[in-house]
């Protein structure tokens, strides 16, 4: 087929276009108009891959452990899952650290600067801060009481209580492997067909994704600039560093730690991995949600690198909810970057402080309203740096979540063919389909 009718060119060039028309709108005084016109098209499309989001981890989560053939099958590929993630999230932590002391992007803020964007963001701030004390609060094993759901019902009517609904499917998934057989057959075959009618439902909603993912930027670029361009300007050249450096770190990561991942564990070679996972990374960039992206994931991941149904079902949505290296990298940098700012030396020990409280997070923070930035807060006062301090990022808050974003996604088609290749359940490279 013709490259230009392939998905990922369509929506790299929806991101192009409203890149662009986001500058004209910002210059042109079309805010307004944007944020009546283009920006609910934007909200249509993330919405959307929302809505499928739920049914499509409740379904693949319980069809994917209820095919295991015993649960000792289902602890291996379990163990080997998480202890990926987590290690990978390690490798993300201390290559986010060793940048940020190398480069010490926090001496380059100017001073008058630095008081220009405390004063912006502090309403915000206060609030983040706030939200971080009460999470602070909830005690050491809240995070575990929260992840088990009282009400199955409520949890799967929000998208903020994801690792309730991993629970509930897992759970679901074991004890249908402890029945008999033909006692489960029927419950299996509901939520076999479930999943197959939402793998369906995104097909159809990719087909409007170029379109959805320029509305996403379009509004994205007006929101930030408002009616003065220069607005984005000068907030690149104050934090035009650090933002370079978190980049760089997440560029690394994916680089490096993925790269070495593909190259020694899996028969993948590098080009043709990182480019059939782009339709996923595009969306991901677009829409700063591992969730929504969710069910785009699982169809590259099945259709375009030959993850067989049984493992992408189970590392995907576990991976959606606690793997988080970018979230991870990006808070161990922005930690530092503003003890730097402020003008406080960190010790090794505090350091440490920061890859502990990080690591934790990124299981834990599923249940935390604004989970990034929230715990960002509770990890600066875990290290005594006034939580106050995230005035300073919050203007390139955006621009890097969705970088972020794109790296947890990848880091979760990554595990997931390391993981089926180790099962033997990495199929032959399939063709490209149409679109993809």
């Amino acid at each position: 087929m013709p490259w230009y009718r392939k998905l990922h060119w369509q929506i790299l060039a929806g991101l192009v276009l409203g890149l662009v028309y986001g500058i004209v709108a910002a210059i042109a005084g079309w805010v307004e108009f944007t944020d009546d016109w283009i920006s609910p098209w934007g909200s249509v499309f993330i919405n959307l891959l929302t809505l499928i989001a739920v049914p499509l981890v409740l379904a693949s989560l319980i069809t994917g452990v209820s095919s295991l053939a015993d649960t000792r099958k289902l602890s291996r590929i379990g163990g080997r899952t998480i202890g990926i993630y987590l290690g990978t999230t390690l490798v993300a932590l201390v290559i986010g650290l060793v940048l940020v002391n190398v480069v010490q992007p926090g001496r380059s803020v100017p001073e008058e600067m630095r008081e220009r964007l405390s004063a912006i963001y502090q309403d915000d701030a206060s609030a983040r801060a706030g939200m971080a004390e009460d999470a602070r609060e909830r005690g050491p094993l809240q995070p575990i009481v929260d992840m088990i759901p009282s009400n199955i019902f409520a949890s799967v009517s929000n998208n903020r209580s994801m690792l309730q609904v991993v629970f509930f499917a897992l759970f679901a998934g074991v004890a249908l492997l402890m029945i008999p057989r033909e006692k489960a057959e029927p419950l299996i075959g509901f939520f076999d067909s479930l999943s197959e009618l939402v793998i369906k439902m995104v097909e159809l909603i990719m087909r409007i994704a170029p379109f959805g993912v320029f509305c996403l930027l379009a509004s994205t670029i007006t929101d930030l600039a408002g009616d003065d361009p220069s607005q984005i300007v000068e907030l690149l050249r104050a934090l035009g560093l650090y933002s370079a450096v978190v980049i760089a770190g997440l560029a690394a990561h994916m680089l490096i730690t993925y790269a070495t991942l593909i190259s020694v564990f899996t028969p993948r070679r590098l080009g043709e991995f990182f480019s059939r996972i782009t339709p996923a990374q595009l969306v991901a960039f677009s829409t700063s949600s591992s969730g929504a992206t969710l069910p785009v994931s699982m169809k590259v991941a099945e259709k375009n690198l030959g993850v067989s149904e049984e493992v992408s079902s189970f590392v995907l949505p576990l991976g959606a909810t606690i793997n988080m290296d970018g979230t991870a990298l990006y808070q161990a940098v922005a930690a530092v970057f503003i003890a730097q700012t402020l003008g406080m030396d960190l010790t090794m020990g505090q350091q440490i402080t920061i890859v502990l409280t990080a690591m934790l997070a990124s299981i834990g923070t599923a249940a935390v309203p604004s989970a990034g930035i929230v715990m960002l807060v509770i990890i600066l006062e875990s290290i005594n740096v006034p939580a106050a301090g995230i005035a300073l990022i919050l203007g390139v808050d955006r621009i890097l979540d969705m970088c972020r974003t794109v790296t947890n996604v990848t880091g979760d088609l990554t595990v997931s063919t390391v993981v089926a290749t180790a099962e033997n359940q990495l199929d032959a490279l399939p063709a490209l389909e149409s679109g993809y």
